[in-house]
This record gives structure tokens, sequence and C-alpha cells, in this order.
């Protein structure tokens, strides 16, 4: 079963692997439509791994919820199962090989008990907590969201018009019957009292 709102999306799902591969689908669509596009390879190998633990070692069935939430630009992917027993991350080892989605190399060359490793390699921050009622857990892990880098503004050309300013009147001083006149704004009126 699949539900979401704006924000927040849940899938039930039993944890096999040919159902983890549709749910990674799944997390990638719904990044798409959230334009989180930046996020998609991360999410979807921090999920698939969580999963592959659930299909691994989860018990007495492999029934699971993923549920991601996108919220004060955090994306949180959270994995819910009804195993109570808590996930270990395993001692590191000596650097044995990188991924391209990770700034440092793997922990281990053991292809199991490197899932949680990967896990917090590829996010800034990762967890584990007990349900309430201690039946199961809750395993997750958050990226940060990149802000939408914004495009600069283009300048725009405005179309303008000349617009003529009105006409002014100007009386003639010391001519009490003196009509005024109307003259242009740019003309100049020099008024003088010498010989004429």
């Amino acid at each position: 079963m699949i539900s979401h709102s704006r924000r927040h999306c849940v899938v039930e799902l039993q944890a096999l692997p040919s159902r983890i591969g549709q749910i990674r689908r799944i997390v990638s669509a719904q990044l798409r439509h959230w334009q989180l596009d930046p996020l998609i390879d991360r999410a979807a190998l921090g999920v698939t791994e969580l999963l592959s633990n659930v299909h691994r070692h989860a018990q007495p069935d492999k029934t699971c919820t993923v549920e991601i939430e996108l919220r004060l630009g955090r994306l949180t992917v959270s994995v819910i199962d009804s195993d109570p027993r808590l996930p270990v991350l395993r001692e590191t080892y000596p650097p044995a090989e990188t991924h391209p989605l990770m700034p440092q190399p793997l922990e281990s060359l053991e292809t199991c008990g490197r899932g949680l490793a990967l896990v917090a390699a590829l996010s800034e921050a990762w967890g584990v907590r007990e349900r309430p009622d201690a039946s199961g857990k809750t395993v997750w892990f958050s990226l940060r969201v990149a802000p939408v880098p914004q495009a600069p503004a283009q300048p725009r050309r405005i179309k303008t018009t000349p617009v003529r300013e009105p006409a002014r009147a100007v009386s003639l001083a010391g001519d009490p019957g003196a009509v005024p006149t109307a003259l242009p704004v740019a003309a100049s009126v020099s008024v003088g009292t010498g010989p004429g």
C-alpha cells in the first residue's frame, strides 16, 4: 500500500529482493516529483541498504514500512520493521574501496554488515529508535536539501513612450490687463522693465 501527502510518503511492503527494486523506483519517482533530483541516488542507495538489512535479519517476518518525509530543509528516509533487536554498526577496518556516492572509503571488504556503515557515509545523520510499544524499531537517515539555485534576474526591456508635459500658464508682471498665455515648458520668457 502506498499513501502520501504533499511532503510525506509511506509504503508498506514485504522486504523481498523483488520488492526492494520497486521501492527504489518509488522513492526516486517521489523525489523527482518533489524536485529533489540531486538526492535520488543517495536516498535510493540508503533505502536499499536498510531494506536489505530487514530482508537478511528481521524476525519474525519481513513486513516493513518505508517513510520519506521532506521537512525543514531535510529529507528523512525511515524503515520501520517488527523486529525489536537493534542493528549494530560493524567495527571499522582499514579502507578497502570507495563508492562514487561516498566521500570516504567503505570500511570493510565484507559483503555483509556494512549496510549501516554505507548509510552513515552517504547521509548527514542517521539513527535507530525503538518503537514505543517495543514491537519493532525504526532505522532512519537524513539528507540535507540544497537550496535550489535561483536563475539570475534577466534585465527586461520596458517600452516607453515620451509624454508631452502640459503647457504652463505664465502671467506678465506689471501689466494688469495682460492675458495669461500658455507657453511650452521648454520656452523661456524674460520679463523686464527696460526700454521698449
